[in-house]
């Protein structure tokens, strides 16, 4: 991948702009801009693309600098442990969440989690239960949950509804308006007004048996 694709994309992750991280670096605020539609300048700077690889926690090579010929899959600080918590959240009528402790965790790539755009200190796995996900989730699978303050985008969230924990698609009707959304076509949508319930974080990975 280009190094302008992958700062685009590690910038929309971060959810940082690219006049932000202009400014941060000291540069005026078109300046990434420039750089990502424009090709000027042709490359970063050594400074700025320390700067920026350090800020969005990716590694300088992703930016166009030189690849660091000591890596090694297993060297300390390459794996990122992402809790499993001891919480459920319902593809079906509702589950009541239980205390969100970890009593496991998967372990990343720290270099995958920064190419899809992800803050590791920002995931947590739980898991599904119920069927109004199926085909796409099914009960016993377990999903990563990006839990950063974000600009809503619909998709697939876990959201808290009275007190319940439920995995739907989530989609924006407008005027305050939401739908939440099963797969699995038994299940009627939900409408809700914002203020009625809440997104705790979008569904960015899944695992399950084949």
């Amino acid at each position: 991948m280009d190094p302008r694709e992958k700062l685009m994309l590690a910038a929309n992750g971060h959810g940082s702009s690219l006049a932000a991280l202009s400014r941060m670096i000291g540069r005026n605020p078109t300046y990434l801009q420039q750089y990502i539609t424009k090709g000027s300048p042709k490359k970063l700077e050594e400074e700025d693309r320390r700067k920026l690889a350090q800020y969005l926690g990716i590694d300088e090579a992703d930016l166009g600098g030189p690849q660091d010929k000591s890596y090694a899959p297993n060297r300390k600080g390459d794996w990122i442990d992402v809790p499993r918590l001891e919480v459920d959240a319902s593809a079906g009528p509702g589950a009541i969440p239980a205390e969100e402790k970890a009593f496991d965790a998967f372990r990343f790539s720290r270099k995958w989690l920064s190419e899809q755009g992800l803050d590791g200190a920002q995931l947590s796995a739980i898991r599904v239960v119920g069927d109004s996900m199926e085909p796409l989730l099914r009960e016993g699978d377990e999903v990563l949950v990006d839990r950063r303050e974000q600009p809503f985008r619909d998709g697939v969230h876990v959201v808290r509804l009275d007190d319940s924990l439920l995995v739907k698609r989530v989609a924006n009707q407008g005027a305050g308006r939401f739908s939440l959304l099963s797969q699995n076509l038994a299940y009627p949508p939900i409408q809700v007004n914002a203020e009625e319930f809440d997104v705790i974080g979008r569904v960015v990975w899944k695992s399950g048996r084949v």
